[in-house]
């Protein structure tokens, strides 16, 4: 941070004014500074998993102090301490922002999904910036509170969705919007990724000791309070459960529906109706179809476009791709149906056009490259600018992605489901989604899963 001009100036009183200056150029100027020694105060939410991959990405950074590490496991903390020894220790995130108060400029939160919403928006409201690992949020509701307080709190966010900034992923952008398949016809998304077939067997699975490490009520937040079941929830299966994970679509949407929302420039749905196996009250599906109709662009050949997400080891006939005989279609990607050909990007693969005989000769772009996800937050706190997947870009995508996991919640059940092409949703009715005033209008059930309800003490607070 830059050094305050008298050396009696307190750190609180620095920030205080040098906000007001960010607040006229419409982004936070905390951290331009002349002093070599300035750095961007980082805690990091969560230690273990994608939480270690974004505190061992940021702290890279040259500009970055890492000045505490929270996790609701002690036994999490020992990789971290070994890298950034002397780093203080917090369980509760709550508690680490009240105490440290202006010693931290930014969090990182990877930590499960239900407590999404909650710490960041607990950081925003202290005008901390923030890095939030996917879907940003739980519900519908939360992502929108998520947009709403980045824009009232004039903070730089950033959602985990590194391969946004791959070099892969922006020659597709480049490649969509260069034309050079023509219009978009239709887009096929999927994820070979499943639910851990352990949880399906155990509805409400054996309960255990909790383990002298773990704080179970932090780590439960804002869900219902349920007991502990050893090697179920925690440290990675919550993913496969409705009230602390988003399922395969919230692990995997946010990566592979990206480029199809920055490379044909997508607006919110018009409506979304899935079908699904393997759900029920408990866990999401073991497979499913989820069907978006979006309005179309100048980028779309018609006037709306369709994309369907399937899961659960469900793909699109090979035969709508153009691929030769001997090529298969990646583990998980999508396909993108053009008017002259087709555009199969894998994920995280480099993008691959056919039918080969016409795009042979091809010379794919080479001016430019991969850039450091992690590294384009702390840029942009460092400039007083943005960056081009914050809260603004990413809750469009992440409310997208949670609209899909409520119509699974809703959608009819297909007790058998032989192969591996997607389940045709037949006749069940769309969900209809307005955008504007954040409500399902033609289905009530649904329009009333929007917002979750929360534990007592641990509510999201909406901006």
């Amino acid at each position: 941070m830059q050094t305050p001009a008298h050396p009696s100036s307190s750190r609180r009183q620095f920030l205080k004014r040098t906000a007001v200056a960010g607040a006229v150029i419409g982004f936070p100027a905390l951290l331009r500074s002349a002093s070599p020694n300035s750095r961007v105060q980082v805690a990091t939410l969560g230690v273990t998993g994608q939480g270690y991959q974004d505190l061992n990405n940021v702290a890279r950074h040259p500009q970055v102090k890492i000045v505490a590490f929270c996790d609701v496991d002690r036994n999490s903390f020992a990789k971290a301490d070994a890298e950034h020894p002397g780093t203080p220790h917090f369980a509760d995130f709550r508690v680490m922002l009240e105490q440290l108060g202006d010693k931290v400029d930014a969090i990182t939160v990877g930590i499960p999904d239900h407590m999404h919403a909650l710490a960041a928006i607990e950081g925003m409201r202290r005008g901390k910036h923030v890095y939030c690992e996917k879907p940003l949020a739980h519900s519908v509701w939360e992502v929108r509170q998520l947009t709403r307080w980045a824009a009232k709190a004039n903070v730089v966010t950033q959602m985990g969705v590194q391969f946004h900034s791959t070099v892969e992923y922006r020659l597709a952008t480049r490649l969509l919007q260069s034309g050079v398949i023509g219009k978009i016809r239709e887009v096929h998304s999927w994820a070979v990724v499943a639910g851990n077939e352990k949880t399906r067997l155990l509805e409400p699975p054996p309960s255990g000791p909790v383990p002298p490490s773990l704080d179970w009520n932090l780590w439960i937040g804002g869900a219902p309070m349920r007991d502990y079941a050893p090697e179920v929830y925690h440290p990675f299966a919550w993913r496969d459960w409705q009230d602390f994970g988003s399922g395969a679509l919230g692990d995997f949407g946010c990566h592979i529906l990206d480029p199809i929302f920055t490379g044909l420039k997508l607006g919110p749905p018009r409506s979304v109706v899935a079908a699904n196996t393997g759900i029920n009250r408990q866990i999401w599906p073991t497979a499913q179809t989820v069907r978006y109709v979006f309005p179309g662009n100048e980028l779309t050949a018609k006037d709306t476009l369709t994309v369907t997400w399937t899961d659960g080891g469900l793909r699109p006939d090979r035969k709508k791709a153009l691929l030769p005989p001997d090529v298969e279609l990646p583990k998980d990607g999508s396909l993108f149906i053009g008017e002259t050909g087709n555009m199969v990007l894998g994920h995280p693969n480099a993008p691959r056009l056919y039918p080969l005989e016409k795009f042979k000769n091809y010379a794919y772009p080479k001016d430019f490259k991969g850039l450091n996800h992690w590294h384009l937050w702390i840029d942009a706190i460092v400039a007083g600018t943005k960056t081009d997947c914050g809260f603004d870009y990413a809750g469009l995508l992440s409310e997208t992605v949670q609209l899909g996991n409520l119509a699974s919640l809703v959608a009819p059940r297909i007790p058998v489901h032989r192969g591996s092409r997607p389940i045709d949703p037949g006749s069940a009715t769309p969900l209809q989604w307005d955008a504007e005033n954040l409500r399902i209008p033609n289905h009530d059930k649904a329009n009333a899963l929007l917002r979750p309800p929360y534990r007592a003490g641990w509510e999201v607070v909406g901006a």
